[in-house]
């Protein structure tokens, strides 16, 4: 592996504090990992994963607080998997692991015609494989490597797609209600987690079953974020503060809203500004201290 230079080393640095402050600010505005918590962080070998780990093993260290990391990895069984790789990373960080192997390759092209989409089939069975794991580690918390970038074009999926307006959540109970899911990476952007990869370098493993997939949904939404990002930037980070600035009165959810019983006495509140123009200046997202684990109540601090 060959050595970074000075500059490298410099870029690395700053970017690797900004990537803990981020990760710290959605650990303690979500509450994602208490006292005693032991976090089971599921990697795939891609950098998102990796990124998370690091991260996670950084702030471990800085925290008034306890808690254990075991990393996981699914061996799905594909054709070409370099097997050797995720456990010579994992041991020399000296960080607690388990590889579960599952046939899952097989199950999915049994079942998905040649040709179609196989990501939808191959995260449940990845799901399920790894809440079970889960359960048998005894993790309190399960983390995924999901980012910012993520959660908007899931958003935007579901909004074209699926008629929902929906993403992903920075923190959720699974459905058997027995794990909570965690993404400590939500306020990171996809951009500086492929520059921390290359600069960490990262042993990477791509995915060979979907990967190569053309003309995913995910990616036509991917490539249209990236357009509109080039030709009009701040509208990505424009999209995620709004999606932490929901304003139920003014969508269409009746189940959300009671529209039906609002009236003059209601004192919605702003309930009239919808006949004036748009503000076009974003709610700027709330900014935590570097050192959010040290200061914040949800890890037991005062």
């Amino acid at each position: 592996m060959t050595e970074l230079t000075a500059t490298q080393q410099t870029q690395l640095s700053k970017l690797e504090k900004k990537l803990r402050r981020n990760v710290g600010q959605a650990i303690a505005q979500y509450n994602m990992i208490e006292d005693g918590d032991r976090i089971m962080v599921c990697l795939s070998g891609g950098k998102d994963s990796y990124a998370l780990l690091a991260i996670l093993m950084l702030l471990q260290k800085s925290a008034p607080i306890n808690f254990s990391l075991v990393a996981v990895n699914l061996d799905q069984k594909q054709p070409g998997f370099p097997e050797h790789i995720l456990p010579e990373y994992l041991s020399s960080l000296g960080v607690e692991y388990k590889i579960v192997e599952e046939d899952t390759y097989a199950i999915v092209k049994e079942k998905i015609p040649e040709g179609k989409t196989t990501c939808s089939l191959c995260s449940r069975l990845r799901r399920a494989v790894l809440y079970k794991a889960a359960k048998s580690l005894n993790a309190t918390k399960i983390a995924l490597g999901h980012h910012r970038d993520d959660m908007i074009e899931t958003m935007m999926l579901n909004m074209f797609y699926g008629g929902k307006l929906k993403s992903m959540p920075p923190k959720l109970v699974s459905d058997n209600g027995e794990h909570v899911v965690i993404r400590p990476l939500a306020f990171c952007k996809e951009s500086e987690l492929i520059q921390y990869s290359e600069l960490k370098k990262f042993p990477i493993i791509p995915c060979n079953l979907c990967g190569s997939q053309p003309n995913l949904q995910r990616q036509n939404i991917k490539q249209m974020l990236n357009d509109w990002h080039d030709k009009f930037p701040g509208r990505i980070e424009s999209m995620f503060t709004a999606m932490q600035n929901v304003v139920p009165s003014h969508l269409c959810d009746d189940e959300l809203f009671d529209f039906k019983t609002i009236n003059q006495d209601s004192n919605v509140v702003d309930g009239d500004i919808v006949f004036d123009e748009p503000e076009l200046t974003a709610k700027p997202i709330k900014q935590q201290p570097e050192n959010t684990l040290q200061q914040v109540n949800i890890i037991n601090v005062s």
